[in-house]
């Protein structure tokens, strides 16, 4: 029974709506940044309809930035990240993942389905605005789901992932041992049953399979740049999810910040936090412009 009432704690999240101050301080960091601001909307495979913001730069340096959101949140959780690559001549997209703020969908899966999301909302910015180069950062989940998305869209001039999980599992152990006060030893033996129960009742009930959500195995195929950056005081998905990532790819560069928490970077150390976000996208937008 710990491993159903997991799942269905996981795969139904509390709903974080969206509320009037959101859209006013969004709408005055795009004016702030000389950007035309408007909302977007696109249909996913199974008829769910997503909801975002879009930042379009009138004078920008011709790149975009998708902007995923973690677990609970909704787009106006993204909106430090955005103002500040606005800054720098991004236009930005900030979608809400399904099931959270107003974008439809009764269930969240981790990048099982969001995957596919990430890959439309990218063809919609090549439609809409044909940027020179697109580029990915995610927090947490969004991160996760932005590496996973890596499967099914091979187009990201570079991705950025911080605090992600590098695959379901690992981060089901470690939820399972928090949830007695441990950490993923528990999870992984005492509890590994629960795990397995939990993945058949998801199969059988909602026919998601949460193996599937494996952003390490995502980053090892595919040749898109990705920095992770993990804080070292990250106890909600500690720091070896992003080494895990990192070693199944050489290519992959992890920066490990040593006193930021859970998605946390901008907090402990902004200054290098800019530094890492704007550099890793101004050097693969070189890069590929050398193509």
């Amino acid at each position: 029974m710990i491993g159903v009432f997991a799942v269905e704690g996981a795969l139904h999240l509390p709903h974080h709506e969206l509320i009037s101050v959101d859209r006013h301080r969004a709408i005055t960091i795009a004016k702030q940044d000389n950007a035309d601001f408007a909302a977007a909307h696109i249909t996913a495979s199974d008829g769910v309809v997503l909801s975002a913001w879009s930042f379009r730069e009138r004078s920008g340096n011709g790149s975009a930035v998708i902007l995923l959101h973690g677990q609970g949140d909704n787009r106006a959780g993204m909106l430090g990240p955005a103002e500040m690559l606005l800054r720098h001549g991004y236009s930005v997209l900030v979608p809400d993942a399904r099931g959270h703020g107003l974008s439809g969908g009764q269930i969240t899966t981790y990048g099982v389905l969001e995957a596919d999301d990430v890959r439309r909302w990218f063809e919609w910015l090549q439609k809409e605005e044909s940027p020179n180069c697109i580029d990915g950062l995610g927090d947490s989940m969004g991160g996760a789901e932005l590496l996973r998305s890596l499967d099914a869209e091979h187009g990201f001039c570079a991705v950025i992932a911080e605090s992600p999980f590098a695959t379901f599992r690992e981060a089901a152990y470690d939820r399972l041992g928090q949830g007695f006060g441990e950490g993923v030893g528990l999870g992984r033996t005492l509890l590994r049953p629960a795990y397995f129960a939990g993945l058949i009742y998801a199969r059988a009930h909602y026919g998601v399979d949460f193996d599937m959500a494996d952003p390490a195995q995502a980053v090892a195929d595919s040749a898109v740049p990705v920095l992770l950056i993990h804080g070292r005081a990250d106890r909600n998905l500690p720091v070896r999810h992003s080494i895990m990532i990192r070693a199944k790819n050489p290519g992959t560069v992890l920066w490990e910040p040593e006193r930021a928490d859970h998605c946390g970077a901008s907090t402990a150390e902004p200054a290098e936090y800019e530094r890492q976000v704007v550099g890793w996208f101004e050097q693969h937008a070189a890069h590929h412009s050398a193509y």
